[in-house]
């Protein structure tokens, strides 16, 4: 979900497009040597991420729940195989997201009915007003992207990925992310052009 006040936030952040790199080594050897707290730590730091990646991407909730449960039961049952110097972020969102690919093709079918719950704030109803053209606008900017676009756009910029971790995630190279994401940006401004006047 988009905070009303972070709208000028998101509008500055798409003019600059800056990729933060996140250093999660230490947190992974701890979980690769089975400490419990890390795992803990690492489940809370990234489950809102991946239910919202994944419900953006048309799973129902409860199946977005059940993918995201059973990928970081894959991490901690295969932590001996860890790699610290690779994103662990990126690897469980490469688990989530071929598990959710997997799950729709054998379901047949998307469901696009269902939606994130809206958060509460304390806003004014305009922020809340504006901030929810904005969320509408960036959400038919990245549905009418194509698929892997929309994708690269989501983990880069709302997920925050660097280009290497989304790379990891996708299976492709840092390139092809950047690549995709010059024309998601340029595709988004077009959209979000006329934002500030309405």
């Amino acid at each position: 979900m988009i905070d009303p006040a972070s709208v000028p936030l998101v509008l500055f952040a798409l003019a600059t497009a800056p990729a933060k790199k996140a250093d999660e080594a230490a947190i992974a050897q701890k979980i690769k040597e089975g400490n419990h707290d890390a795992f803990k730590n690492f489940y809370d730091l990234h489950y809102d991420s991946l239910f919202r990646f994944l419900v953006s991407k048309n799973t129902s909730p409860e199946n977005a729940k059940d993918l995201i449960q059973k990928a970081f039961i894959y991490i901690w049952e295969h932590r001996e195989q860890i790699d610290p110097q690779k994103s662990l972020r990126a690897y469980i969102f490469q688990i989530a997201y071929t598990r959710m690919l997997n799950h729709h093709r054998d379901n047949k079918k998307f469901n696009v009915e269902e939606a994130v719950p809206e958060q509460q704030t304390s806003h004014t109803p305009e922020d809340s007003a504006q901030a929810s053209d904005l969320k509408r606008l960036i959400d038919q900017a990245i549905e009418d992207m194509p698929e892997k676009r929309g994708t690269v756009f989501q983990l880069c910029f709302i997920d925050d990925f660097t280009y290497k971790e989304a790379a990891e995630a996708l299976e492709v190279s840092p390139k092809t992310i950047e690549n995709h994401m010059g024309l998601a940006l340029k595709d988004m401004r077009e959209y979000l052009k006329n934002f500030q006047n309405y």
